[in-house]
């Protein structure tokens, strides 16, 4: 089973019958990228197109973490949450690093079970053991108090430029 990192055993935890993981090649056929819909326009990829991706994003091994959530015991496998940890490495604060939390997103039938908050909880664990002095993420005015309950607290501006 391909994993985007030779450490995925760390990033493994498992509370009842839900098990948080990292993304596995086998997650295209699980509805990963229809997850992602449910966020933000995502077309659907090939097979080979996820797997190019996939093969990119391992290459950068911890400091680009992707995290989903499933039951293996279920008996239609399918990724309920997923949440994204991209380590940026700084000249500042002596070489420090920021973590990026990116793409969080539990599936509407999901939702309310807590999933959203132990992804996001997962990666700022391994945003710390990673050594990064702050972890940091934007969202929606909607989702600030949720993001309170997960231990952000909100600072400054959030700015863009979109292609």
């Amino acid at each position: 089973m391909a994993s985007t990192s030779p450490e995925s055993a760390a990033a493994t935890e498992t509370d009842g019958s839900i098990q948080i993981r990292r993304l596995e090649l086998a997650d295209h056929e699980r509805g990963f990228v229809s997850l992602l819909s449910q966020l933000s326009s995502c077309p659907d990829l090939t097979a080979s197109e996820f797997a190019a991706r996939f093969a990119e994003l391992a290459a950068h091994g911890d400091d680009h973490v992707i995290l989903v959530a499933e039951d293996p015991s279920a008996q239609e496998r399918r990724i309920l949450a997923t949440g994204c940890l991209f380590v940026e490495r700084k000249f500042l604060r002596g070489g420090g690093k920021v973590g990026h939390v990116e793409d969080v997103v539990v599936d509407a039938t999901a939702r309310g079970k807590g999933l959203g908050l132990r992804i996001v909880r997962r990666v700022v664990e391994i945003a710390r053991e990673a050594g990064c002095y702050k972890v940091i993420l934007d969202c929606t005015p909607e989702l600030r108090a949720y993001y309170a309950k997960c231990g952000f607290v909100e600072k400054g501006v959030q700015m863009a430029v979109y292609f």
